[in-house]
């Protein structure tokens, strides 16, 4: 690859416009439901799915029951998507915001990373 076509697949890559939002999992069997914000909601499925693949994931009740009903047992789900212009800006305060609003029309939820 010669530096010209690394220089615009980086910027195509800058200027990406990943969707960004609040990611559900839902226990099909308990029906308990976690909540969290996504600044990429595809990176940040794929993120959950290794840590709870390889037993790392800090919230012990969510990884109690991935280890009980696996992924099969999930539904995953894109909650709420976070509509912005800037890719660049820093969208956390939005988000948390965000997941909040929808952690209060479903008191059962509770936060993925606590």
């Amino acid at each position: 690859m010669d530096k010209a076509q690394k220089k615009a697949l980086t910027e195509e890559w800058k200027n990406r416009r990943p969707e960004m939002g609040v990611i559900s999992l839902r226990c099909k069997e308990t029906g308990e439901t976690f909540l969290g914000p996504a600044k990429d909601t595809k990176a940040g499925f794929n993120s959950l799915r290794a840590k709870l693949s390889g037993g790392i994931h800090p919230n012990k009740r969510l990884m109690e029951l991935w280890n009980q009903y696996g992924e099969a047992g999930f539904e995953l789900s894109v909650a709420a998507v976070l509509e912005y212009e800037d890719p660049l800006e820093d969208h956390t305060e939005e988000l948390e915001t965000l997941r909040d609003l929808c952690l209060a029309e479903n008191p059962q939820a509770v936060k993925i990373w606590k």
